[in-house]
């Protein structure tokens, strides 16, 4: 009852895309009549920075400069408010401030705390953990707002209940609904959310005090593209989190402590863990255990063994029995787990899709065999060679947190730093969620040189379900409109190429101050600059702690500091001081000042431990695509082409809706088949026709040498060669395997091209307005038939590989063949006849419009559903599903 008390506390968070701003004051009360000690102390995540801190006593205000730290603090230096933070996920810092109030109000407030909130799956999550060990407080306020250019799909919030902290990303199953006094707002871009809860609500909750997490959830829609990229005021970030990839094979070796220090609740944890994680395994998968003390236990000798019941079973049991004891041997232990990963992928013929890496836990340092850390560092980079990654996981506090950090960093890999009291269990399992699931390898992002400078790290060795890319640049070039932006890298046994093209000149996509609810946001309107920072200054701390020149790690940490001064970033070179601003004065505003920064984009590459292949250059990949007259399009008319007798044939087909027909029939020889599904639509006012009908979907089946399915709609492209891949037909894209590329041009076309001596063209026919009678379709159109056998049908197939002569019938019924150059004259002729297979098909001249009314043919058209051009009748062409490869089709070849 003697210490000041709290009177007001909020939290105000803003999300603008990722960039989170989070502001917390309180207000507090001294009632006695004489100074006493108030404590402001709060646990800030590591990734976070803080730029300001604000303090007010009575009428005077205080505000925190961001400044310099040397490089030996005095002993006695009393500001120092915070521990500074490390480039560490999962680890918190502290920033406490201690000081006498007088008999005064006192206010404090710290804001801008910046970090960035990566998309993950599950859903990002804001935590606010909530800790006030006094009675219940006459106004408290939490508001969160997040904001998305591209939307936000849900929003939902826990809060605290009781006194009982509730673990996190564990909420009890159906717990779902948000706690008292919370209100919720959603627009399409913009949500908001507010937790006041009165004095009774408070108490309801626990009379003692507040001690939990208040938790917000919300999601984005996401399909696999180029990514959001967001430019504003001459700077840009990219963000890349593609979903509906299948995950890639991977080889693991977990390494896990089991020395005397892991007794009791940390080895107890550890096993639940493991045990979730086996079973989660797929069956492509394969593993091993090793376990280490003093001595190093491989479960499996010199082998992974793939994942079945069986070996599931086994492994289990083997983490079950191990018990703590001994001392720590780190280096034999990852010596062990290196060897045993570099051999397996040297003497079995794994998957070149698959991703090899190693999973180590520990609870302490190294203390038998290799202990000096900087021997262990370049052990484990010697062995590892770049072949796969290391992800470390410390527990408890006497880790040798900066070892676990640089082991992860300078091998590709991610750490993270678990407390022991925490449930560690859950977070072994949430940390295995995020790298659990490869989706792609060797990812490069790439945007021209001449637009871009001092763009972060552009080269990931691998994306992880779950995990997000995160890049940010300089724009040099302001005379451009646009940005092109291309993404490579691997998934499974395919390439893939997105590509797309940004616009420069429509900042107000980005630009929040018009955004109904974001009114108030002090200082976001430079979030994308600010995001840029973030990130330069991370990628500098995390190449100063992987580098052992002394004379770079100045170099970095003086590029470091630059920016952080210019930028209000409280970071490990700078520190945070208290000046009085005089009365009722207000901070000093931030001038951002562009630091120096040269080659700081090259340095951080360099250092990240994997080179970047060359960068795919303007042009590359961007092929004219080759028209075709030989096509099916519109409703749907079909056209053969003749080169060598110089003219055209077209035919058209009154199918029904639900329809497929057989396009292309080549199964048995080439391996392709190609059908069409039509849909149907009310056919125009004053027409001759019942009905119209359009291809829907068309579907490729190759089946040689390996078996891979297309399925081709207006919207999307699903390719499905043993794994499924989804595409976006509003986004360029290519996708190379070994015997298949799907190149698509964003709204216009698809190209598929097989074995480099089949090509198709898909055209996308889409109709902003479309009249009753219009569906949005596709035209299917062949531009190389060289890899077709003489023996393929189909609607078209059938004559790829023949000829057909052109007769004119006289009036005395006599036929006389007409040469190549007599096609003009034959023109005004009413009867004239085609030869096809030693049949007589009468025709008439007529001219049409193909690829999208770009060109115009000039072709025989043959009447009455194609009778007696086409082989059989129009219904022997009909298919029973679309992947049907129409084997028993050779009745008709024989017509």
């Amino acid at each position: 009852e003697t210490r000041p008390r709290m009177s007001e506390f909020h939290v105000r968070s803003t999300i603008i895309s990722r960039y989170a701003f989070t502001t917390v004051s309180c207000t507090m009360v001294n009632s006695g009549s004489e100074a006493r000690e108030a404590v402001f102390e709060m646990q800030i995540p590591a990734a976070a920075f803080i730029s300001n801190f604000t303090m007010s006593i009575g009428n005077k205000t205080y505000y925190g400069e961001v400044t310099g730290k040397e490089k030996k603090n005095s002993t006695d230096d009393k500001e120092r408010h915070k521990k500074p933070p490390s480039p560490t996920e999962g680890r918190v810092s502290t920033f406490r401030l201690c000081v006498n109030v007088p008999a005064l109000p006192w206010a404090g407030e710290l804001s801008q705390l910046s970090s960035l909130d990566k998309d993950r799956v599950p859903p990002p999550r804001l935590t606010i953990y909530i800790l006030c060990f006094q009675k219940p407080i006459r106004k408290r306020v939490k508001a969160l707002k997040i904001w998305r250019s591209s939307g936000a799909k849900s929003i939902s919030c826990k809060g605290p209940k009781g006194v009982k902290r509730e673990t996190a990303g564990k909420p009890k199953e159906g717990d779902v609904s948000p706690p008292p006094s919370t209100v919720i707002g959603h627009t399409k871009t913009l949500a908001k959310v507010t937790f006041n809860p009165s004095v009774v609500e408070q108490t309801r909750i626990a009379r003692n005090g507040i001690l939990g997490d208040f938790i917000i959830r919300y999601d984005v829609s996401r399909e696999l593209s180029v990514g959001d990229v967001q430019i504003l005021n001459g700077y840009f970030v990219h963000y890349f989190a593609p979903t509906d990839l299948p995950p890639l094979p991977k080889n693991v070796v977990f390494v896990l402590d089991s020395s005397a220090s892991m007794v009791g609740t940390k080895l107890k944890q550890t096993k639940e863990a493991l045990f979730t994680i086996l079973q989660d395994l797929r069956p492509e998968d394969h593993f091993n255990i090793i376990g280490f003390s003093n001595r190093i236990k491989v479960w499996q000798q010199d082998r992974l063994v793939p994942v079945t019941p069986n070996n599931i079973r086994d492994a289990k049991k083997y983490i079950h029995n191990m018990s703590p004891t001994g001392g720590t041997n780190i280096n034999g232990a990852l010596q062990t787990g290196a060897k045993l990963l570099n051999d397996y992928i040297a003497q079995n013929d794994i998957d070149a899709r698959s991703v090899s890496l190693i999973i180590f836990l520990t609870d302490g340092r190294p203390t038998v065999g290799e202990t000096q850390s900087s021997k262990i560092l370049s052990n484990t980079k010697e062995a590892i060679r770049d072949k796969f990654c290391l992800f470390t996981i410390g527990i408890g506090n006497d880790v040798d947190h900066k070892l676990l950090e640089r082991m992860a960093l300078e091998n590709c890999g991610m750490t993270r730093l678990f407390q022991e009291d925490e449930d560690a269990a859950s977070h072994l399992k949430g940390f295995y969620d995020e790298i659990g699931t490869p989706l792609l390898s060797d990812i490069r992002v790439d945007y021209p040189e001449d637009d871009v400078e001092q763009v972060t790290q552009n080269f990931f060795p691998n994306y992880f379900n779950g995990s997000e890319i995160i890049i940010a640049g300089k724009l040099i070039n302001r005379t451009s409109d646009k940005l092109h932006v291309e993404v490579t890298a691997s998934n499974s046994k395919k390439y893939i190429l997105l590509k797309t093209d940004v616009a420069i000149d429509l900042p107000s996509r980005n630009d929040i101050r018009g955004v109904p609810g974001m009114e108030d946001g002090k200082g976001d309107n430079n979030y994308i600059e600010r995001a840029w920072s973030y990130l330069t200054i991370k990628e500098l701390l995390n190449s100063r702690l992987k580098s052992d020149d002394i004379q770079e790690k100045d170099k970095l940490m003086e590029k470091a500091k630059s920016m952080a001064l210019a930028y209000n970033f409280v970071t490990p070179f700078t520190v945070l001081k208290m000046k009085e601003a005089g009365l009722h004065s207000e901070p000093a505003q931030e001038e951002f000042i562009s630091p120096s920064t040269d080659g700081i984009g090259e340095k951080v590459q360099s250092l990240q431990g994997h080179k970047a292949p060359p960068g795919i250059r303007r042009g590359q990949d961007k092929q004219r695509i080759k028209i075709s007259k030989t096509s099916a399009d519109g409703d749907p008319h079909f056209v053969i082409d003749f080169p060598s007798s110089k003219f055209s044939v077209c035919f058209n087909i009154d199918g029904e809706p639900g329809d497929i027909l057989r396009l292309v029939s080549d199964h048995k020889e080439s391996g392709v088949t190609v059908n069409g599904q039509l849909i149907g639509a009310p056919a125009p006012p004053n027409g001759h026709k019942k009905h119209r009908t359009y291809f829907s979907t068309i579907t490729i089946l190759s089946n040689k040498p390996e078996r891979s399915y297309l399925e081709i709609t207006p919207k999307r492209v699903i390719l499905d060669d043993g794994e499924r891949l989804v595409l976006s037909c509003g986004r360029s894209a290519v996708v190379r395997s070994r015997s298949l590329e799907v190149s698509i041009s964003a709204f216009s076309n698809i190209t598929v091209t097989i074995r480099d001596s089949i090509s198709f063209v898909i055209l996308i026919h889409h109709y902003k307005k479309p009249a009753p009678y219009q569906r949005n379709h596709l035209g299917f159109y062949i531009s190389n038939s060289k890899g077709l056998s003489s023996d393929s049908h189909g609607l078209l197939g059938q004559f790829l590989s023949h000829e057909v002569k052109l007769l004119q019938e006289s009036l005395n019924t006599s036929r006389q063949e007409a040469g190549q150059n007599q096609t003009e004259a034959l023109k005004a002729s009413p009867t004239n006849t085609l030869k096809v297979k030693g049949r007589l098909v009468p025709v008439v001249w007529k001219q049409r419009r193909i690829y999208n009314g770009q060109q115009e043919v000039e072709c025989w058209f043959a009447k009455n559903n194609a009778d007696k051009l086409i082989d059989g009748s129009y219904q022997d062409y009909l298919a029973s599903h679309p992947f049907d490869t129409g084997t028993s089709f050779g009745t008709i070849n024989s017509l």
